[in-house]
């Protein structure tokens, strides 16, 4: 039922000559489809848009070659070939009444220009971004004139396409403008350095070019980082930060206000709670006459109105909260609260882009699904016969089966034999910074609950015989194994492709002992770190918690490297350090003694001693399989009860992230009783015309 104090979300909003239907706008974010796959990229905004987004963005989409950002998927408009690219999405997004907008920019010293082989222009003489072994060079008065040129160009192609709204983009240490105004980048002597006012020339130049080229039939927003997080050393909210808003207050149609870089504009929920760019971005409002849009992984509508009513956005902002769910807008508008997929802020969103692969969410496997499978994050087809489905194991992966299999249509039993549903969800949502990632577990039980044809039964550990006996009395036909994986304790990962040689006495246990909380540990503690996600990281500080000395030791560079892709690795790095957590990086663990351990270091060889009276081990994870293998086995026992199938889904099959043992339970359930044949790819390809 809908609730009318959410009435104000729902309120118009003018954006210069154009209006969004509501508040609700889907700000620029990365895909990993882009140029690459327009027809992906086209489906998953025209999603959002259908969902009720009032305002739908790309991600930056490129000028010129000598923005390029290769290998990084992104949008491109270099030509007008690539319009044609681009007018799928804003068809998708017209049809359901939003209004597209497009992110236009040039990237200076953020190009690497891999593909072109254009030499990197940038503010400045630099380095530029990333360890790539090239220095950019100062652009001349020539340089900026072409750059000028390009961006209105841009802008008019935009408006051909048919954009709403076009985008001045400086912000993320990313746009070229955004350089010019930092201090930290911006050493120029002439009319285009020095005082902030020459500083924020170009960018001045660029939305004059844009409100000419375009400001009468589109809106122009202005997407501008307050701070740079860096102190003095750069833009500061309430000093340069504000003072580039005050003066260009009434130059664009709309802000886009948020904090640099992507890394501080994107917190996890481990490091950041709903709103908490607030503290950074609350003035704008009070300096201009324009509306504000900004972010802070928004997901419930209470805060959201709370943030129109105290004056400090005009529109909702939003990019994962978008991804996790993107009929949101249209839940609140309905009054159906439940069934918002809240978005856990684990960033596994950003690791497509990072990772140059189709973006992928924990809570939504539909995203990036769209049209080359046919997903809709909404409907599913229904069943195509009657069989009856057993589930063992209701962690992420089993509880995404039945609830996907049971909306079918079929019916579904699930057995746990745990006091709790979730699997690891439930155990890992326990530890320091991860409570939101208990989303995954509500949300899915939340939507069970309302089926009548799923049941879910916790604490009921089924043996095959059992599972066979069950089946034929109750006419389950088909079987599936979602009993997840465990961490295994030999220290078998990357580093090492056999167990580590330990004394019989010494203390050696896994996360999984350290969730359950039954291990009496033995001081100093070592946490060795050979799976290089957030496990590792998470073990130390909860170990830190309760014990004096707590080492982690990685192979790897730094510690939690992979988190690089989720934009977390220096702030776990920071935190672990603040919690007083030792940190030992390239080195590989050789052996463990009661008492102490042998490191070695990864490039040289060179080996130390390591006081230590516990080990914790995270390096790989062993599926809980035996139950497949000893059902698929008896070939003659499934007959006689009736089951026609036995499968493994999750990390029962393949120890992976949430996100996919997620989306291997969705697909489960999209694929159940169909004809695939396992010869053709299982998904629409988008092809490169030649």
């Amino acid at each position: 039922m809908k609730n009318p104090r959410y009435d104000i979300l729902f309120e118009p909003v003018r954006i210069g000559p154009v209006t969004a239907r509501n508040r609700f706008y889907q700000v620029p974010h990365c895909n990993g489809l882009g140029h690459l796959f327009p027809k992906g990229e086209a489906s998953m905004r025209g999603m959002k848009a259908q969902g009720g987004w009032a305002v739908v963005s790309t991600q930056e989409v490129d000028i010129h070659p000598s923005t390029d950002v290769s290998p990084y998927i992104e949008g491109r408009l270099w030509d007008r070939e690539d319009m044609k690219r681009l007018q799928l999405m804003v068809d998708a997004v017209h049809e359901h009444g939003s209004l597209a907008a497009i992110e236009i920019t040039h990237n200076g010293h953020a190009s690497t220009n891999r593909h072109s082989r254009l030499p990197t222009m940038a503010v400045a003489e630099m380095l530029i971004d990333g360890y790539d072994p090239v220095q950019s060079y100062a652009m001349t008065k020539q340089d900026i004139a072409n750059v000028r040129r390009w961006h209105r160009r841009a802008a008019l192609r935009s408006r051909e396409i048919g954009f709403d709204i076009i985008y001045v983009y400086a912000a993320h240490d990313l746009a070229l403008p955004f350089h010019f105004i930092s201090p930290n980048r911006n050493t120029r002597t002439d009319e285009y350095g020095g005082s902030l006012e020459n500083r924020v020339r170009l960018l001045r130049e660029i939305l004059e070019d844009t409100k000419d080229a375009v400001g009468d039939t589109c809106g122009i927003a202005l997407r501008f980082a307050v701070d740079e997080m860096m102190g003095n050393q750069g833009i500061v909210a309430e000093n340069e930060g504000r003072e580039v808003i005050e003066m260009l207050a009434e130059y664009p149609d709309i802000w886009d206000v948020n904090i640099s870089d992507w890394q501080h504009d994107s917190q996890s929920s481990r490091f950041s709670g709903e709103g908490f760019q607030e503290p950074y971005t609350a003035f704008v409002k009070q300096v201009t006459s324009k509306p504000v849009v900004g972010v802070g992984r928004f997901t419930s509508p209470d805060t959201m109105v709370s943030q129109i009513r105290r004056g400090i956005l005009d529109m909702i902002g939003a990019a994962r909260p978008s991804i996790a769910d993107p009929f949101l807008p249209k839940k609140i508008e309905e009054g159906r609260l439940e069934d918002i997929r809240e978005c856990i802020g684990c960033n596994i969103c950003v690791s497509g882009d990072m990772t140059v692969s189709p973006i992928r969410c924990t809570q939504n496997p539909t995203m990036a699904e769209e049209y080359r499978k046919g997903w809709h994050p909404e409907s599913i087809e229904p069943r195509t016969g009657k069989d009856a489905v057993l589930i063992v194991g209701a962690g992420p992966a089993g509880l995404e089966a039945a609830m996907s299999l049971g909306k079918r249509g079929y019916p579904v039993t699930v057995a746990d034999a745990g006091e709790n549903p979730g699997g690891r969800v439930d155990r890992e949502s326990r530890l320091p910074g991860l409570s939101a990632w208990k989303r995954v577990v509500d949300y899915r039980m939340g939507q069970i609950e309302k089926l009548d044809n799923v049941e879910v039964h916790l604490q009921s550990a089924l043996t095959p015989a059992q599972i066979l006996e069950f089946a034929g009395a109750l006419g389950v036909q088909h079987v599936v194994c979602a009993t997840g994986s465990r961490w295994d304790p030999g220290g078998i990962g990357r580093q090492h492709r056999q167990d580590i040689p330990r004394s019989q006495n010494a203390c050696v246990v896994t996360p999984d002992d350290v969730m359950a909380g039954t291990t009496a540990f033995r001081g100093p503690v070592v946490v060795y770190d050979d799976d290089h996600y957030y496990m590792g990281g998470v073990i130390a500080e909860a170990l830190v918690r309760h014990h004096t000395a707590v080492t982690l030791v990685t192979p790897a560079a730094d510690v939690s490297t992979w988190t690089h892709n989720t934009l977390e690795q220096r702030y776990i790095e920071r935190h672990l350090l603040d919690c007083g957590v030792r940190i030992i990086e390239k080195h590989e663990l050789k052996s463990i003694a009661p008492d102490a351990l042998l490191i070695a270091h990864c490039v040289s060889g060179t080996t130390q001693s390591l006081e230590a009276g516990s080990v914790v081990m995270v390096t790989a994870r062993r599926p809980q399989e035996s139950l497949f293998f000893e059902l698929d086995g008896d070939r003659e026992g499934l007959e006689a009860a009736g089951i026609k199938s036995v499968s493994r889904i999750g990390d029962c099959l393949a120890p992976s992230t949430i996100a996919d043992a997620v989306y291997q339970g969705h697909r489960f359930a999209r694929e159940f009783g169909r004809d695939l044949d396992p010869d053709r790819v299982p998904y629409r390809r988008e092809y490169v015309q030649i």
